[in-house]
């Protein structure tokens, strides 16, 4: 008794030290070390729905955010549009298209914009407003290139001008996407890596009158969100009609501790989706689902996907999109 004792406390000992390796606790001290923040939210109900664990996955338009590589992982030219209420009202939207040049290239393009209403100008002394409004967005709007090397191995890379404004402030800044698809060559399973929101310093530009009168016009400059990913995914099982897509994914942000996804999908006869999802070591967030619908209009293949995201204290985020593919 004692003996089994001993080992399972070793274990127990043994389990807690690799997870305090694999997930360090760094995130307070990373924590506000960014800007740009709104390239940390993810795009896509399919890609949501199952926790963002997307990168070896993204076999459509919605790759152009999570792996440019993914965009030359499909055959069909591709528009895919998705949209969700944030929180406190801000507007979150993105659109993409991808357009295979031949067998090997493909390019894209991207749009993200956060928007908000119109919001009244307060101050100390006139805290009901002052009668003027101000305005607060941020916009990305990228370029892709992606290249198959082999029938195993693709490469992209996205090349992206960021905008922000908020008031009398505003702040631009280019980044850069890279990413890379391997397929293993056992079963279905493949490997991708991908480093998202590259770049050098920002700051905001212009000037801000404070209520004494005086203005300030120097503002510390911060990193992007720089964002690595390393995932993996594979079909445990598939028949003719009947598809399960399982991953995982490592996530290393540059503002925040380190973090595990995993992500599921059902594929019934192409045409129907379930999809389900969890964050390991995410504040806030855990789980994810969604479905989807897939119909043969005319003029394109049209695919519907929802998602589902419950926030502890924030809230509920819900996610449409739409892909058309031609």
């Amino acid at each position: 008794m004692k003996k089994n004792l001993l080992t399972i406390l070793t274990i127990l000992l043994a389990s807690g030290l690799a997870r305090a390796q694999l997930f360090p606790n760094l995130g307070a001290q990373r924590v506000g070390i960014t800007t740009a923040e709104f390239l940390k939210i993810g795009v896509g109900a399919r890609a949501n729905a199952m926790a963002e664990s997307y990168a070896a996955v993204a076999n459509d338009a919605y790759a152009l955010f999570y792996n440019p590589a993914g965009i030359s992982e499909f055959d069909k030219n591709q528009i895919a549009v998705s949209h969700s209420t944030w929180f406190v009202g801000l507007q979150h939207d993105f659109i993409g298209g991808v357009y295979h040049l031949d067998g090997q290239n493909t390019i894209g393009l991207s749009v993200i914009s956060l928007q908000t209403d119109d919001m009244p100008v307060t101050t100390e002394y006139q805290p009901y407003g002052t009668g003027a409004y101000f305005k607060y967005g941020d916009m990305a709007v990228g370029a892709t290139y992606a290249r198959k090397m082999t029938d195993r191995f693709s490469f992209g890379v996205t090349v992206k001008y960021i905008d922000e404004t908020l008031a009398d402030l505003s702040m631009h800044g280019v980044l850069v996407d890279l990413g890379t698809y391997y397929w293993t060559g056992i079963g279905s399973t493949r490997f991708a890596v991908s480093v998202s929101n590259f770049g050098g310093q920002m700051a905001p530009s212009g000037s801000v009158q404070l209520v004494d009168g005086s203005t300030v016009s120097s503002f510390q400059s911060f990193s992007p969100p720089t964002i690595f990913r390393i995932g993996f995914a594979f079909e445990p099982y598939q028949d003719k009609q009947n598809i399960v897509t399982a991953s995982a994914q490592l996530n290393h942000p540059a503002d925040n501790s380190e973090n595990l996804a995993f992500g599921a999908e059902y594929t019934y006869n192409s045409t129907f989706f379930l999809r389900g999802g969890y964050k390991v070591n995410v504040t806030e967030q855990s789980y994810s689902a969604g479905a989807g619908v897939r119909a043969d209009m005319k003029f394109a293949l049209v695919e519907f996907d929802y998602a589902f995201t419950p926030y502890q204290r924030l809230g509920d985020v819900h996610r449409f999109s739409v892909e058309m593919s031609f």
